[in-house]
């Protein structure tokens, strides 16, 4: 079998990568600094953690399931130490964007990330209608990028994300940058902030003397059938009265220039941010 170090094992993400991995047909060697993180490993599932030299030592493929702002250090210190040929996969474009990989041209990197089980699925189970962020029990996608290395350690690295996010449904090849553009883009600086945006509207009507539990099934109701034919999930259009409040709230909701968020600049002057 392919040999994997996972590193961060006892970390939040690491925890979750770490419960795929043992259902899945890799090698692994778990990775963790932190005796506390060795410790949950081991209590949650029974695995042992090593130190970083020893993992590196013939492992094939290095996962860094550490936060963003470790990602260089953490690279720094162990990518001198790996084979040629070795694959360093990152869960997220951030610290690759950011050019904090140190250049070696004789390792691949690798950089995968879920699109969390969408709000439109077909879930059968309560474990799939609850497993909102993925990697349990509800389908997802996964975005995936080559970003050095052979073309045929593409379809090695998307077995690892196929096997760490699973259940996937999807699986779709992106640049880099395109995975910059989707998060923080797409996912964090515009839908993230905008649902803020809607949970404060709530509570402003919350104010009037509707309770939450009315504010809430009206709002989630609407989001549900609105967003239902927004993207495509099902055909249909908007009353006359909903076109009209969309074309005199857009305008006080939204600045004019609000796409520059999506200007190269931006994206990565956000991510120098996080990183």
């Amino acid at each position: 079998m392919t040999r994997l170090a996972l590193f961060g094992a006892g970390g939040k993400m690491g925890m979750r990568l770490t419960r795929n991995l043992l259902s899945g047909d890799f090698d692994v060697t778990y990775v963790e600094v932190s005796e506390a993180g060795r410790q949950r490993a081991k209590d949650a599932h029974g695995v042992e953690c090593v130190g970083p030299d020893e993992a590196v030592k013939n492992a094939e493929i290095v996962v860094l399931a550490v936060p963003d702002t470790a990602i260089g250090a953490v690279a720094r210190d162990i990518v001198p130490k790996l084979n040629p040929g070795t694959m360093v996969v990152c869960l997220d474009a951030a610290a690759p964007f950011a050019d904090h990989l140190p250049e070696r041209a004789d390792i691949t990197y690798f950089v995968t990330h879920p699109c969390h089980p969408p709000i439109f699925n077909d879930e059968s189970t309560p474990e799939g209608r609850k497993d909102h962020f993925g990697g349990i029990a509800a389908q997802q996608g996964v975005v995936n990028a080559l970003m050095q290395g052979p073309e045929e350690h593409y379809a090695l690295g998307e077995k690892v994300a196929k096997t760490i996010y699973a259940p996937v449904a999807r699986s779709h090849r992106v640049t880099v940058e395109q995975m910059a553009y989707l998060e923080p883009g797409l996912s964090e600086t515009v839908c993230a902030s905008l649902l803020v945006v809607m949970r404060e509207a709530m509570d402003e009507v919350i104010k009037t003397g509707v309770t939450y539990d009315c504010a809430r099934d009206f709002l989630l109701g609407h989001m549900n059938i609105l967003g239902a034919v927004i993207f495509d999930e099902v055909p249909g259009q908007f009353s006359d009265a909903c076109n009209k409040a969309i074309e005199f709230g857009k305008p006080v909701l939204m600045r004019d220039d609000w796409k520059r968020v999506f200007d190269f600049k931006e994206i990565k002057a956000s991510i120098i941010r996080i990183t």
